[in-house]
């Protein structure tokens, strides 16, 4: 059981988006394209290379490629691939924008294999809830309910 797990996992996926590709080979991400987003991005602003590769290590993440291979989007999936999983650090170049690869990003996310199955997700977003709600996201239910611990913007040195 604890191989098919893991194999579920590990295995690349990928998935065309018009010219675009979207896989989950780590091999193929590039961490400078991940960290010069987030570092200047409204929820990781200032975020060291450390803490990105750090993330990445722990998560299944999804990379956005252009024809020559070039990555120009990226997301990741927090989860126990059991009952719970987190979509985070959703982003598209700027550059790559109004082409529908956030759509096939998140459509990759949820029919990813792994991910089948799972009770709860959840995201927070300032500004593509329209997007999110194409995939059944909605607000919390019971936000009485739900906690959490906000930090101001640890990264920041300035």
């Amino acid at each position: 059981m604890e191989t098919a797990r893991i194999s579920r996992i590990d295995s690349v996926v990928e998935q065309r988006c018009g010219e675009f590709l979207i896989s989950t080979g780590r091999a193929r991400l590039d961490l400078k394209v991940v960290h010069g987003f987030l570092t200047n991005c409204y929820w990781a602003k200032g975020i060291p290379p450390e803490v990105v590769e750090r993330s990445i290590e722990n998560s299944l993440c999804f990379g956005v490629y252009d024809g020559e291979g070039a990555q120009v989007g990226f997301a990741r999936v927090i989860s126990d691939f059991a009952t719970y999983a987190c979509v985070a650090d959703v982003f598209v170049l700027e550059s790559h924008r109004g082409r529908g690869l956030g759509k096939g990003l998140m459509e990759c996310i949820m029919q990813h294999p792994a991910l089948q199955g799972l009770r709860r997700w959840n995201l927070s977003t300032l500004d593509a809830h329209d997007l999110y709600a194409q995939f059944g996201f909605v607000p919390p239910q019971w936000p009485e309910r739900y906690m959490e611990i906000l930090r101001p913007n640890i990264y920041e040195t300035d």
